[in-house]
């Protein structure tokens, strides 16, 4: 027999004995809180299919929950504990808010349900969807008491600013008795993207003084403070249409969190830099011992693969780079829906970005902002511009145009996506670097007693900050996080 034949048969037995996943799900996670967590939101999110939802959300809404009690004897033991209560707060509100934030429930339901959340880096009792698209806190019962004040005038800003807002997108709270542990759970919208690594972080707060210390500068992705983006001379380059989308939501949120006497909250402002992934993606491809034949069949696979990863993204096959924790998918775009495609930069060699084109979703990175244009060689004149797009059009995402290109529908088959990319080595894209900038730990209500009195009195002739970024008063916290990003950003 001629040797290719032997080659195609060995491809062919080894793709029939292929692992197929088993399609019945099975909320099974290390934690016992978390695996009830799976069963009741995936239960609560079926039981939205047989309730009629109202067009107008009343009041009764705003005061509604479901509970659920379960009790088994010899059952299921392997995977739940005998007994355990699920309550979910405001099944249609949420529900609401979720659809305004562009959010499926389907989509919502399966990234926190068909594998187990990981634990994050930032702290206890914080999760991160498999996915990367949520994530999820422990909270107490004084944040859940304080949730209840504030959530009929959470669910009004969000509808009065159509979704466009950096605050956290409150998604569902739940609470999850297990034996004599009771635990409240709130799933936020990650401010990060699921796709692309972060490169350099801030936590931003307008204060003099506040710096990283040593040992978090040790880290491999440390939070930097307000003075340490000062002391670089740097500056957030969003771009100057990007700058007042932010600048505007900006005013607006930290005005509502004064109306709701909110203290030291904080801007994340995360930087992904496409030269430096790329480099990373040079770099691990150089050290990658996979033959070519091997790396034909598992291209073959990859469909397979990829239903039975434990990641199990939604994209095309290619190798994976991963940075902390998490992996990226390096040989090509991870195409979703509403996905735009990024061009690389003029200015960066081009084997360096050869093919590489950094994708990001408006469904998924709705804090994703970046400030460049696509602007075609005069002498070649030629680019690749799908959409209806103009050889000026905006190649780089914000959260304005994403509510914008929902509103129309979604056109065309990428549901309102476009994909820019460069036709020859002459094209200019100054994409670079994407911003992900939202507001985090906004539920800190500002208790005036005496002592906070007479720092505010103290700080209101001085005019200094706290070091530590604390606020004299909501009022003054929210000013100056609105003056430092002004100031440094452009």
């Amino acid at each position: 027999m001629a040797p290719g034949g032997n080659k195609k048969s060995r491809k062919k037995s080894k793709k029939n004995g292929h692992f197929v996943q088993q399609k019945k799900r099975v909320f099974r996670a290390s934690s016992p809180v978390l695996s009830v967590f799976m069963w009741g939101v995936n239960h609560v999110i079926e039981g939205l299919n047989h309730v009629n939802i109202p067009p107008i959300l009343l009041p009764d809404d705003f005061r509604a929950f479901t509970k659920i009690k379960i009790e088994n004897h010899m059952y299921n033991k392997d995977v739940f504990p005998s007994k355990f209560k699920f309550k979910s707060y405001w099944p249609l509100v949420f529900h609401d808010l979720r659809k305004r934030f562009g959010i499926d429930d389907t989509v919502f339901m399966n990234s926190l349900t068909q594998h187990e959340a990981r634990k994050a880096d930032s702290g206890e009792g914080i999760y991160i969807s498999h996915d990367s698209r949520f994530v999820l806190k422990s909270i107490t019962t004084e944040v859940v008491a304080l949730f209840h004040q504030i959530i009929v005038q959470y669910h009004q800003h969000v509808v009065e600013k159509e979704g466009n807002t950096l605050l956290p997108q409150y998604l569902g709270m739940y609470r999850v008795n297990v034996g004599t542990t009771q635990t409240y759970l709130l799933v936020v919208r990650n401010v990060f993207s699921s796709t692309l690594p972060i490169h350099v972080k801030y936590d931003l707060k307008g204060a003099a003084g506040r710096s990283a210390s040593s040992k978090q500068k040790s880290k491999e992705l440390p939070t930097l403070k307000d003075q340490d983006l000062t002391a670089e001379g740097r500056k957030l380059n969003v771009g100057t249409e990007n700058r007042d989308a932010v600048l505007k939501m900006l005013q607006a949120d930290t005005r509502f969190l004064a109306e709701l006497k909110m203290q030291g909250y904080s801007m994340l402002v995360g930087i992904h830099d496409a030269e430096r992934h790329a480099r990373d993606m040079a770099k691990h491809r150089r050290h990658s011992d996979v033959e070519e034949e091997d790396a034909v069949s598992a291209e073959e696979s990859c469909d397979e693969e990829f239903s039975a990863s434990e990641d199990n993204r939604e994209g095309a096959c290619g190798d994976f780079l991963t940075v902390r924790g998490t992996s990226f998918n390096l040989g090509r775009s991870l195409q979703a829906p509403n996905a735009l495609v990024i061009g690389s930069a003029k200015d960066v060699s081009p084997s360096i970005l050869s093919g590489y084109y950094p994708v990001v979703s408006r469904d998924v990175d709705y804090y994703a902002f970046a400030a460049s244009q696509f602007t075609p060689n005069a002498a070649s004149g030629s680019t690749i511009i799908e959409e209806g797009a103009t050889e000026n059009s905006e190649v780089c995402p914000s959260p304005a145009n994403g509510s914008k290109l929902a509103e129309d529908g979604g056109k065309g088959a990428s549901q309102g996506s476009v994909e820019v990319m460069p036709a020859d080595d002459d094209a200019t894209a100054f994409c670079t670097e994407i911003f992900f900038i939202g507001i985090i730990d906004v539920l800190n209500p500002y208790h005036c007693g005496p002592r906070k009195v007479a720092a505010h009195t103290a700080q209101s002739f001085t005019h200094i900050a706290d070091a530590d970024g604390a606020p004299a008063n909501p009022k003054t916290h929210a000013q100056r996080l609105v003056d430092f990003f002004s100031a440094n950003s452009t």
